[in-house]
């Protein structure tokens, strides 16, 4: 159990702090076998008294609230060791080196460490009365509205706190790096205009176009290549005035040739509502090629100054 809570804070900065031995240990808790037999008498007690009675037609109730009784206190010291962990990280993020400081992080330790201890000894309290449930009503006992951890026996209390550790962190990395919202992708080359109302004709495409694919995704984030130089830079440009917020991805120049189209494989993997297509190159035609594969609404800008290549092929027909 000590070793269980001390694996908890491994990949901490201790800051020169060490986890002395645990305020109780598994002898400070009822031995199993004391467990089954006080249980089985309960429980044997319990049907008896009910037998024959009017309230023999509740009986698996009374045995379904017997069993809760023990996972709702489990839950409850779950949550202690939930909070006095958070205050544990939280002390170490502001060591001082201090002996107030110190106290008040053995405290904490100490807190977790007994939390942890009554926590496993009642979910085996749980586990020992969900198998009189099963013998009795040949049928699985389930909580109404949360899980059926057991932490002694399927993965051990460092473990899952580990992994649920690490799943918060990357959530939190996620949600800082991607903002909320619905990914539009937008994609295009670097092009050149024979004249200045050529270049504005382009630029006012590209605006209006991500105007009308606003208007129908009010939440959009804009994910785009970050050229500089290309039309990714008008793109960027009308986000910036529109207050959208934007993630870019930019090549790999490690990758030689596959750069381009690993770019596009990242951006599509985010599932994004449509992907804008403005004139481009061969990677360009395998990123609209790709999205309409996965039925993703391509929005095709291909056509003389960005504009719909449709439209120019049924004036020139």
């Amino acid at each position: 159990m000590h070793t269980s809570f001390a694996d908890q804070l491994a990949g901490l900065d201790l800051a020169g702090f060490s986890i002395g031995p645990a305020p109780v240990s598994a002898s400070d808790f009822p031995v199993r076998e004391a467990v089954v037999q006080t249980l089985e008498a309960v429980w044997s007690d319990l049907f008896a008294m009910v037998s024959g009675t009017a309230l023999e037609a509740d009986a698996e109730d009374l045995g379904w609230a017997f069993v809760n009784i023990f996972h709702r206190s489990a839950e409850r010291k779950s949550s202690a060791l939930d909070r006095a962990t958070d205050e544990v990280r939280a002390l170490l993020s502001t060591a001082d080196g201090s002996e107030i400081h110190t106290h008040e992080l053995e405290t904490q330790v100490e807190r977790a460490q007994c939390a942890e201890g009554a926590m496993l000894a009642l979910e085996e309290m749980r586990e020992v009365a969900a198998g009189l449930y099963l013998n009795e009503f040949g049928s699985s006992w389930k909580p109404v509205s949360s899980s059926r951890f057991n932490h002694s026996a399927m993965l051990t209390s460092a473990l899952v706190e580990g992994r649920d550790f690490l799943r918060a962190r990357a959530e939190a990395k996620r949600r800082a790096a991607v903002p909320e919202g619905t990914p539009v992708v937008f994609a295009g080359g670097r092009t050149r205009h024979a004249t200045e109302d050529d270049a504005l004709n382009f630029g006012n495409n590209v605006w209006a176009t991500l105007d009308k694919v606003r208007d129908r995704v009010p939440d959009m984030v804009l994910v785009h290549g970050g050229d500089t130089k290309g039309v990714d830079r008008l793109a960027s440009s009308w986000a910036e005035r529109r207050g959208i917020p934007q993630v870019t991805f930019s090549l790999d120049m490690r990758l030689g040739a596959r750069a381009g189209f690993k770019r596009n494989e990242r951006m599509l993997s985010l599932d994004p509502r449509y992907v804008i297509a403005f004139p481009g190159n061969g990677v360009l035609e395998r990123l609209v090629i790709d999205a309409k594969a996965r039925r993703i609404t391509v929005v095709d800008r291909r056509g003389p100054l960005g504009t719909n290549p449709k439209n120019t092929s049924a004036r020139t027909d």
